[in-house]
């Protein structure tokens, strides 16, 4: 005879994974993040003509920091989805473009290179979506969870292709010395 958990016991696995997951997603954020100064304490990146929808500074640590939640907390979810057929699909495409959103920050603000980045987006963009998909396909609120990550995909690539149509030249604007711009500790 097969034992069906309870919903508590099922709630108390969702959180014994959350509590790890969460800090996990945030710490690859942030270890990705130092990799490169960005906003004004990156030379090249203060010199840019930033479009006129550019938020305020504060907002880009702020907006990542949430949206490093939102993808721990459905992150936790699928892994916690035992049953799913699609459960080790989604987990590996989430894997994939968790490293891909890693890589753009050192791209960007270390390396200077614009249309990498763009293209580093359009690859985070279509990855994410279909992360989307399968979350949604297994636990539609870890899909839910997804939504703003998505859309801050999306807003983050109409404000970089606006820095490249504003700075053509955006790679020479600071010494392209990327080995003083990237720090690996």
């Amino acid at each position: 005879m097969r034992e069906i958990a309870s919903k508590g016991q099922l709630r108390l696995a969702y959180l014994r994974w959350a509590v790890v997951t969460v800090p996990f997603i945030l710490l690859l954020g942030f270890t990705s993040a130092r990799m490169a100064p960005s906003g004004s304490a990156n030379p090249w990146f203060a010199r840019l003509v930033k479009p006129a929808i550019m938020p305020e500074e504060w907002v880009f640590p702020a907006a990542w920091t949430a949206l490093y939640i939102l993808m721990g907390l459905a992150l936790a979810m699928i892994i916690n989805a035992r049953g799913s057929t699609l459960r080790g699909p989604a987990l590996t495409v989430f894997a994939v473009q968790m490293v891909v959103n890693l890589v753009w920050s050192p791209v960007f603000f270390g390396m200077h290179q614009v249309v990498p980045a763009l293209a580093i987006l359009g690859a985070l963009f279509v990855l994410a979506l279909v992360t989307f998909v399968l979350f949604a396909r297994i636990r539609t609120f870890a899909a839910v969870l997804l939504v703003p990550y998505l859309a801050w995909i999306a807003f983050a690539g109409v404000l970089l292709y606006q820095i490249h149509e504003l700075n053509p030249n955006a790679g020479s604007l600071v010494s392209s010395r990327s080995a003083d711009e990237v720090q690996i500790k």
